[in-house]
């Protein structure tokens, strides 16, 4: 059961009013600048009937006490006063083991937490009783995109990695002319075409750099090409070679000429009983791609390209992400060792193994003239507007799980509303009445102990 408190209502009238208590502690991890939820949501929150408390500077220098005051918060000094009251506690990083202890049976607490990563800590607030909501979890759904604070925090890392690769490169971006001659743009490969590394092509874009992509998923394909990015594909280029032979120009002879002489240019246009006009051809039977996944052939010849495309890149940025699983290796040794001293390449998915052979997680290594960069926990390092699309995720969030039990519009009865039919609370409670419900915590669990 979720404690509510017993509130009169702040207005002229004698409506009582229920209110669950959202909670906002400070952010103890090492680095970690933002907070769970802004003033702007907070006054939301306050306006829907929950009733908001947070720990004395817990929005640092930009979202001051006096901010979540005016938006109708309570201020509480320490965490003991957040954790002891809250019935939903909103966090950005998972707790550490002084606020596990802090925690209590069945209260709600809604953060990043990569249950596959950090089995033994899911395994020990399950046995503290605690309600676990993971930001990780959130299924990919349109239902969901409201919440999907992954995604947010991925738009602002991938715009990051851009702008660090742009800083760290001895050279101009863009194609540049000047009095001493011109200089040629940068070229750029971003791998993974998900959320972080749209924003960094479309950044890179911006800044004038010849961007191209990879992925290997074929409906990724279109997304990077409407950015202005150049998609490394092997069927194309064999289709740029076979061009020449399938086309000739067609050139009117005999008494096309002669009508063409004398003005009419329709008989310019090629016979279509005995020509294909390019860009007309006709769909053989059969012929369309099945969205279901590039071969093993074809993937291996994308592979081959790309080691040649290496040679040629200023700028690597590797984005390549999987919730709870070690991070793909993209970028082998070879690959580095084939670029251009003075290369550069970001790895966005360095704290959770890296994309490139050579990555250490919040170093900057230089192998062979090339730098290669690991940066850690990125949007913490914009925190206004990652605090501020974290926040209006986590409102929608606590909306989706909570639930107005009032019949009276002037009146609130707010309670804790988990039906675990709704895709979007099963997939995303991770840990609920002592048990962990995600398998592959569960598994990673299993293989820890």
């Amino acid at each position: 059961m979720v404690t509510v408190g017993f509130r009169e209502r702040a207005s002229c009238s004698d409506a009582i009013i229920w209110r669950v208590k959202v909670g906002v502690p400070r952010e103890v991890t090492e680095g970690e600048r933002r907070v769970g939820l802004v003033p702007e949501t907070v006054g939301r929150l306050v306006k829907d009937g929950f009733e908001v408390i947070v720990e004395s500077g817990a929005g640092r220098d930009y979202n001051l006490d006096a901010n979540y005051e005016e938006a109708g918060a309570k201020i509480v000094d320490g965490a003991d006063g957040i954790y002891g009251e809250a019935d939903i506690v909103v966090k950005v990083q998972s707790p550490t083991e002084d606020e596990i202890g802090l925690l209590r049976e069945g209260q709600v607490l809604i953060c990043f937490l990569n249950g596959p990563q950090e089995p033994d800590l899911v395994g020990k607030l399950a046995e503290a009783g605690v309600t676990v909501f993971s930001n990780e979890a959130v299924p990919r759904t349109s239902a969901a995109q409201a919440m999907d604070a992954l995604s947010s925090m991925g738009s602002i890392a991938g715009y990051k990695c851009a702008l660090i690769a742009a800083d760290t490169i001895g050279k101009y971006v863009p194609m540049l002319s000047t009095a001493a001659g011109t200089t040629k743009a940068a070229n750029v490969m971003v791998f993974g075409v998900a959320v972080a590394g749209l924003q960094a092509m479309a950044i890179m874009n911006r800044l004038g750099a010849e961007v191209f992509a990879y992925d290997i998923r074929p409906e990724t394909k279109e997304q990077a090409q409407s950015l202005g990015a150049t998609f490394i594909d092997s069927e194309d280029e064999k289709e740029d070679e076979q061009e020449q032979d399938e086309y000739e120009e067609y050139q009117p002879t005999g008494w096309r000429k002669l009508m063409i002489s004398l003005g009419f240019y329709s008989y310019a246009e090629p016979p279509r009983e005995r020509y294909i006009v390019e860009g007309e051809e006709e769909e053989e039977d059969g012929s369309e791609e099945e969205d279901e996944g590039w071969s093993q052939e074809k993937l291996d010849e994308d592979q081959k390209l790309i080691r040649e495309r290496m040679e040629e890149m200023d700028i690597v940025i590797t984005t390549a992400l999987v919730p709870g699983r070690k991070a793909p290796q993209l970028v082998d040794k070879d690959m580095v060792e084939s670029m251009k001293p003075g290369s550069v390449v970001v790895d966005l998915a360095a704290e959770s193994g890296g994309n490139c052979e050579l990555t250490e997680a919040g170093e900057t290594v230089e192998h062979e003239g090339v730098r290669v960069v690991g940066p850690v926990n990125l949007p913490s390092t914009m925190p206004i507007h990652a605090s501020q699309l974290y926040s209006r995720n986590m409102y929608n969030l606590i909306g989706h799980i909570t639930e107005d039990h009032s019949e009276d519009k002037d009146e609130k009865d707010l309670h804790l509303d988990l039906d675990f039919e709704d895709e979007i609370i099963d997939e995303t409670c991770i840990a609920h009445g002592g048990e962990i419900r995600h398998e592959p915590t569960r598994e990673a669990l299993k293989e820890a102990g």
